[in-house]
């Protein structure tokens, strides 16, 4: 079978040769490693009360570039999720007292989305927990040098960067 030229990533085209095994295995302990800490994330925030997609709605506002809220249309963006999916999580986030609306004193068609004291707190923790995790997983979260392009900082011998 003929190789097709290579397209611009995302196309569905790989962009360079074949993948090495050690390629393969790179690939392997990154996701392993993506899976775990998802894995932890999704634990820990169920044993503070919260969902997954809460503790990820809070740090979306929380981490908003410049400011401290964020429309329904941004967080759509953010959490890569349909308007009406955020409209029901900030729905179901402000029953348990996380977030709040607000009128957005720019543009009275929109409504910001805030945290509240609790979802401030909440998060705080969760987020501690979070960094502590990904403090411990080191250089798991790493992202794979593929074989035969070494990246800054070399290469440790499993086809990872030693950043």
């Amino acid at each position: 079978m003929a190789q097709r030229d290579a397209g611009p990533v995302g196309d569905g085209e790989p962009v360079a040769g074949p993948l090495t095994k050690q390629d393969f295995e790179a690939l392997a302990r990154f996701r392993f490693g993506i899976r775990r800490y998802l894995r932890f994330s999704e634990e820990t925030v169920r044993s503070y009360g919260v969902t997954p997609q809460h503790y990820q709605l809070l740090l979306a506002l929380k981490g908003f570039p410049g400011r401290e809220w964020a429309t329904v249309r941004e967080l759509a963006e953010r959490l890569q999720l349909r308007h009406h999916s955020v409209v029901e999580l900030v729905n179901r986030a402000q029953g348990q007292g996380l977030v709040e609306r607000a009128p957005d004193s720019d543009d009275a068609r929109a409504v910001r989305v805030l945290l509240t004291r609790d979802g401030e707190q909440i998060l705080a923790r969760l987020s501690a927990l979070h960094r502590d995790e990904l403090r411990r997983m080191n250089g798991t979260l790493t992202l794979p040098t593929w074989h035969g392009e070494p990246e800054e900082g070399g290469d440790d011998g499993r086809g990872l960067s030693a950043r």
